[in-house]
């Protein structure tokens, strides 16, 4: 099955979780859902629609490519863990990864925020 996100895949988001991540959770069903609200969020957060589709997304220079894959597997992979901590070796691990995901994607979405760094990495130029 193909992943429907645009800013990041399925593998990426597993490689986060981790390999205590529910098997439910890391499914590729699961993680389309996940992505698609991540992506909205992104784009609703900076206030800007990166890549409408896996074209627009390709033709991005690669600091915003790599940059938003970050912030979006991060922010997937949070869900991902939060679903089911079973897998992890204590609660403490599960969230100390999610306390980690999640200051990851917020610096991320602050430089992509950031009007400067939006015409970097959008153009290349300084």
């Amino acid at each position: 099955m193909a992943d429907i996100g645009i800013y990041t895949t399925n593998a990426q988001i597993q490689a986060k979780a981790g390999l205590g991540a529910s098997v439910v959770s890391k499914a590729v069903a699961w993680t389309d859902v996940i992505v698609l609200m991540v992506e909205n969020f992104i784009n609703v957060e900076c206030r800007k629609v990166f890549a409408v589709d896996a074209a627009a997304f390709t033709a991005l220079p690669a600091s915003t490519k790599y940059l938003l894959s970050d912030v979006a597997s991060s922010l997937a992979a949070i869900y991902v863990i939060n679903y089911d901590f079973v897998g992890y070796p204590t609660r403490v691990v599960a969230e100390d990864m999610i306390n980690i995901l999640r200051d990851s994607a917020l610096r991320g979405i602050q430089t992509l925020k950031e009007e400067k760094t939006i015409e970097f990495v959008l153009t290349g130029a300084r």
